[in-house]
């Protein structure tokens, strides 16, 4: 099993920037990619940003050029780099470990709130 701890959330203004990060422990050696996905009240769940252990990212058209994801394997963590933050990036961001056999792992969420 893996657990995820996110921190980094918080209410900043439009423009502004926040760091998520999320932090795996267990079964760390078992994870194939960690990602960040967010749900907007009265939306589904989406994907945001993933990378693999090779490195290989993908974003979410919505996000490319502002977010960057980054993992530190040392501290078994993966960042998320929010820049130019915008209203309609406001979600509970949810911290995701892909594992052997379809099995996911989430985290408990962190609150993004972007105000005009």
């Amino acid at each position: 099993q893996v657990q995820l701890v996110e921190s980094g959330g918080g209410l900043v203004q439009a423009g502004g920037s926040l760091r998520l990060s999320c932090q795996a422990s267990g079964s760390v050696s078992s994870i194939n990619a960690m990602g960040w996905y967010r749900q907007a009240p009265g939306k589904q769940r989406e994907l945001v940003a993933t990378m693999t252990n090779g490195g290989s990212t993908n974003y979410a058209d919505s996000v490319k050029g502002r977010f960057t994801i980054s993992r530190d394997n040392v501290k078994n963590t993966v960042y998320l780099q929010m820049n130019n933050l915008k209203p309609e990036d406001t979600a509970v961001y949810y911290c995701n470990a892909d594992m052997p056999f379809r099995t996911v792992y989430w985290g408990q969420g962190t609150q993004v709130a972007v105000s005009s």
